[in-house]
């Protein structure tokens, strides 16, 4: 079988409602827009987007090795050597991750909007096709296990989970299926690419390319386009930012895409400076901030919690802390003098009130901080603190935190 190496990128006309592409059997079938608006060639191999992967050498790593990348042995990009440059992006231009590691889960089957209700702190059943949330799985006493973000399309729900707990969510989701519920988990990690655009020049790429209709759309809603007759869905926010964009696809399309957004400006960012950019967003992770140790609410996240749907896994703890005004603690920013290690004490007047979970000397070693919990009567912002022996610290709200906004 021979297969043609020359293609071009399609993206629909943004003025068109025809071309948000409502069958989202991701990754299944091929969809194609009825109107074209843009045509931007490169090189891309013309397969169908199908469960396996494609048949042909189209290996992404090794791009972006042969371009300078520092990959690990299990296929994360550390560094391009550019992480100063890439952080900076973030701020005034525009950066691009690729998150592939990241696992997706698709929930399919007449019975998935219950089943997800049921089964993590969101609100599925207030949610239509095109929107999407973040929810937590936690255990039966609210305990953390990983945020998720979820996108309600057509036919399924797509979710994207930490790589540390990709497994864990998936054996723990197939165990309470039960015999009469209509619903399918597969993992469709190995099947699919995920790249995400965070930074201020964000909107500008995605008007360049034709999407201009999935701009200033609110926070987890997405919609289906076409390259080259594959899939691609574009969701609004990422993981850490309600800004910027993800973007879910082919692996067979990732290479060609990945060219298509750095040549409209986009500056590559590898796992090791956007682990910077999550501790200095504030975004809590799985071992780390998300453990056994501690509740989704002392975690801060509130927006992933409905306290009004019902029953659902940890919704009885849940409950309990909210009535009686139970969060003994709560996770902040901590912007200290020098360096500390994940795991040090946070005092205040010589009495333990807290741990240091992750820490970052930020963008060219010059902005230090952690992320901790503290007791909720111990400090609060603007208050400081001692790390370890002699460490100052001063508490502080993170971006990522502080868009949380608890009951009145």
């Amino acid at each position: 079988m021979a297969y043609c190496y020359t293609a071009s990128i399609f993206f629909p006309s943004s003025s068109s409602s025809s071309s948000i592409l409502a069958n989202d059997r991701l990754p299944h079938l091929a969809y194609r827009p009825a109107k074209i608006k843009r045509r931007l060639s490169f090189s891309c191999a013309a397969l169908p987007f199908d469960l396996s992967p494609p048949p042909i050498d189209h290996d992404l790593l090794d791009t972006m090795t042969v371009a300078g990348a520092k990959v690990s042995e299990d296929g994360v990009i550390g560094t391009f050597d550019n992480d100063d440059e890439a952080l900076d992006a973030v701020e005034n231009g525009v950066a691009v991750v690729d998150l592939s590691h990241y696992g997706r889960i698709r929930v399919s089957g007449e019975d998935r909007v219950q089943f997800l209700h049921n089964q993590s702190t969101a609100n599925f059943e207030i949610l239509h096709e095109g929107q999407g949330c973040d929810t937590v799985f936690v255990t039966p006493t609210a305990r953390t296990i990983d945020i998720a973000h979820a996108w309600i399309m057509k036919t399924a729900i797509t979710l994207v989970v930490s790589p540390v707990t990709r497994e864990r969510i998936i054996d723990m989701l197939k165990k309470y299926i039960f015999f009469a519920d209509k619903v399918e988990i597969q993992d469709i990690t190995q099947q699919t690419s995920l790249f995400v655009l965070i930074g201020p020049k964000s909107d500008q790429i995605m008007e360049a390319l034709g999407l201009a209709d999935i701009v200033e759309q609110p926070y987890g809603s997405h919609k289906h386009y076409s390259v080259n007759g594959m899939p691609i869905t574009v969701g609004v926010g990422n993981l850490i930012s309600e800004e910027g964009y993800s973007l879910l696809m082919s692996p067979a399309a990732a290479e060609s895409v990945w060219k298509v957004l750095l040549g409209h400006g986009a500056i590559p960012m590898g796992s090791n400076a956007w682990e910077t950019l999550r501790i200095l967003q504030g975004r809590p992770a799985p071992d780390k901030e998300l453990t056994d140790e501690y509740n989704v609410l002392e975690a801060n996240l509130w927006n992933a919690v409905s306290l009004n749907k019902g029953c659902y896994k940890g919704q009885e703890t849940i409950s309990r802390l909210v009535t009686y005004d139970g969060i003994k603690q709560r996770l902040w920013g901590i912007r200290v003098s020098s360096p500390v290690e994940p795991g040090s004490t946070i005092s205040v007047n010589g009495k333990k009130v807290g741990k240091v979970t992750s820490f970052t000397t930020g963008k060219r070693a010059s902005q230090p901080l952690g992320l901790g919990y503290i007791k909720r009567k111990a400090a609060s912002e603007g208050d400081s603190v001692i790390i370890g022996d002699d460490v100052e610290g001063t508490v502080v709200e993170v971006p990522f935190l502080a868009r949380q906004i608890p009951p009145s």
